[in-house]
C-alpha cells in the first residue's frame, strides 16, 4: 500500500534477493520512462524504496504520482 506522506507517495518492496529486486528496478525505470515521471528510489540488497511527488508543481502529490504508482502495482 502506497503511503502519503511528507508530500510524497512511499512504498517499499522487498524481494526475494538483490537479483529480483534490480529487475524490478528495470522495469519501474521503463515505466518512469513511459510516463515522463521519474521516481527517487534507494535500493539495498533485497529492498526498493521509491517516493513519488511531482517536482514541477511544487513537490506534491499530483494524479502524475498516482498514475504511475498504479502502474508500478501492475508489475510487482
Amino acid at each position: 500500500m502506497w503511503i502519503e506522506e511528507n508530500n510524497k507517495l512511499k512504498k517499499s518492496f522487498k524481494f526475494k534477493d538483490f537479483q529480483e529486486a534490480f529487475a524490478f528496478m528495470t522495469r519501474v525505470a521503463f515505466l518512469a520512462e513511459e510516463h515522463q515521471h521519474h521516481p527517487n528510489w534507494s535500493n539495498v540488497y533485497n529492498k526498493v524504496d521509491i517516493e513519488l511527488t511531482t517536482h514541477e508543481e511544487g513537490n506534491k502529490v499530483t494524479a502524475k504520482d498516482r498514475k504511475l504508482a498504479k502502474a508500478i502495482d501492475s508489475i510487482n
